[in-house]
């Protein structure tokens, strides 16, 4: 952890630090100057720290990031001249949300209007609860500072966390605002990769309304007073116990194709919130392990929204997949 050092003499705030400002994993390194002995903890704060409230110094000391001479202190504790304090600064979730990372694309296509990212498994899209940065709007924002004027980066769609595959982001507002346009026209097309549970037949439309679970408020759900919601399915290779198809999306609703598979009775290989260890107990033992849900967004195809071409892009099954595919057809061949 780097540590800053703020003059103690400086409480009024004509300190000098090393640095201009506590990046995200900073902390600041103080001694209670003459002047503040005898105060409580969160005053000397205060008068030390002006460019944070109150509240938030109260609430470092109470997360036990703030230390006294090493060890933790109480708000309403007095310090003492020559007292060494410890802050431990807690990042800007704002901040960090908005600040550009450099974070690897692989980058499928760009020009001046829009770029095609092949997003790995594992990268958030949005910053949010648990995830302040290092997502891909972070590596955006690295790649291309212009989009910091755009709303969201210019992200136009999502993918989870956990599903690898393709997405498309403008880089004007006019490119952003006419993709979105498409999205609700449902002229973009969008197919996936899915390994599931169990033997589907050749295919078949899914149309069921998605929701908020109505207890679990993290997971979605088949509900009637939820947002409609249709996939279509095809069949494109099947083993012993799974299935591998081809998803594509009408709509575009959270969890969509791991809500509507489970719906069927055909969750997905790796999901850890929508599958069933109980049906995975017939998969060969990668598959019941698999860390992912197996899911992929392997086609694109749009109109460009300056010059109206027409566009696809294919990302090629990753090798987590690939590897996932090999080991299911082997299972069911030593079968």
């Amino acid at each position: 952890m780097a540590v800053l050092e703020k003059n103690a003499t400086d409480y009024n705030g004509n300190a000098t630090r090393r640095s201009s400002r506590a990046h995200a994993d900073a902390a600041l390194d103080l001694r209670v100057p003459d002047e503040l002995a005898g105060l409580r903890l969160d005053q000397a704060l205060v008068r030390l720290l002006p460019e944070y409230s109150r509240t938030r110094l109260q609430n470092w000391v109470r997360d036990a990031r703030v230390t006294v001479n090493g060890a933790p202190a109480q708000p309403k504790a007095k310090v003492w001249s020559g007292d060494r304090l410890t802050v431990s600064i807690e990042p800007d979730q704002d901040a960090l949300a908005n600040t550009p990372q450099p974070i690897a694309l692989n980058i499928l296509y760009e020009d001046p209007e829009i770029l095609v990212v092949d997003k790995p498994a594992g990268l958030v899209v949005h910053p949010g609860s648990g995830n302040p940065d290092g997502t891909l709007l972070n590596a955006l924002l690295h790649h291309a500072p212009s989009l910091a004027k755009l709303p969201r980066a210019g992200i136009v769609h999502r993918l989870d966390k956990d599903t690898s595959g393709l997405l498309v982001v403008g880089k004007t507002l006019e490119a952003q605002t006419g993709l979105v346009r498409q999205l609700q026209a449902r002229t973009i097309s969008r197919t996936y990769i899915a390994f599931v549970i169990g033997a589907v037949g050749s295919g078949a439309r899914v149309e069921a309304a998605i929701g908020r679970h109505p207890s679990a408020r993290t997971r979605m759900a088949v509900i009637s007073r939820g947002k409609p919601a249709v996939t279509h399915y095809r069949l494109l290779r099947a083993g012993r116990g799974w299935s591998k198809v081809e998803c594509r999306l009408e709509t575009g609703r959270t969890h969509q194709i791991r809500v509507h598979m489970q719906s069927i009775g055909h969750p997905l290989i790796g999901d850890r919130v929508y599958g069933s260890t109980r049906l995975a107990l017939s998969l060969p033992a990668l598959a019941r392990t698999f860390p992912r849900q197996a899911l992929h967004a392997t086609g694109l195809k749009l109109q460009h929204p300056q010059n109206g071409e027409q566009l696809s892009f294919v990302s090629p099954l990753p090798h987590d997949l690939e590897a996932l595919q090999a080991d299911l057809e082997q299972h069911a061949s030593a079968r």
